[in-house]
């Protein structure tokens, strides 16, 4: 099966997605969690693809106000139906020119989704604009793939650091680690 394939078909890319980085998702979740984030903080999913970390967030913090983009709309679509419960508020955007206004987040998750930027620099600067002061920005990716983002990140965030990620066993938690930063 060809990779493009499988990102065209929502429901095959949930599928396979649930399967392979479930784990990485509970962590993306639990982590956003234990934030210390207080009732009505607003958290950003980018990159959510089939929207399954938000809902899963939205489960968990009730009181947050949970957003989601991604730039395919077929994954928006799918992820929109998924949310039987209407916590979610999904978005089509591009990460590099985000459909909100400034300073409206005070955490930005996004999980494997960097490596697919077309603008990394660009998603950087704007996921910093849209950014709350004091607030935070996870980019959970492959370790190879996170180079260009935390140079950009650098570039951008007075405090940025790159951490290895604990998922479970083999490849993940071999493979992934987190950008932080803090605006």
């Amino acid at each position: 099966m060809q990779a493009a394939h499988v990102f065209a078909n929502a429901e095959r890319y949930d599928r396979h997605a649930g399967r392979l980085a479930a784990r990485l998702y509970a962590k993306v979740v639990a982590d956003a969690a234990a934030a210390g984030l207080p009732d009505g903080a607003r958290v950003l999913d980018a990159g959510t693809g089939p929207g399954r970390i938000p809902r899963d967030l939205a489960m968990v913090r009730p009181t947050w106000t949970i957003d989601a983009v991604d730039r395919e709309p077929r994954m928006i679509d799918f992820a929109r139906r998924q949310d039987t419960r209407g916590r979610v508020t999904f978005a089509v955007g591009d990460v590099a020119a985000l459909p909100y206004p400034d300073e409206t987040f005070d955490l930005i998750v996004s999980s494997i989704s960097q490596h697919h930027w077309g603008d990394v620099e660009g998603g950087i600067r704007d996921l910093r604009r849209v950014l709350r002061p004091g607030g935070r920005l996870w980019i959970y990716d492959a370790r190879w793939a996170l180079r260009r983002a935390v140079r950009a990140a650098e570039r951008t965030f007075d405090s940025v650091r790159k951490e290895p990620v604990a998922v479970g066993h083999w490849p993940l938690s071999l493979l992934v680690s987190r950008l932080s930063a803090r605006a």
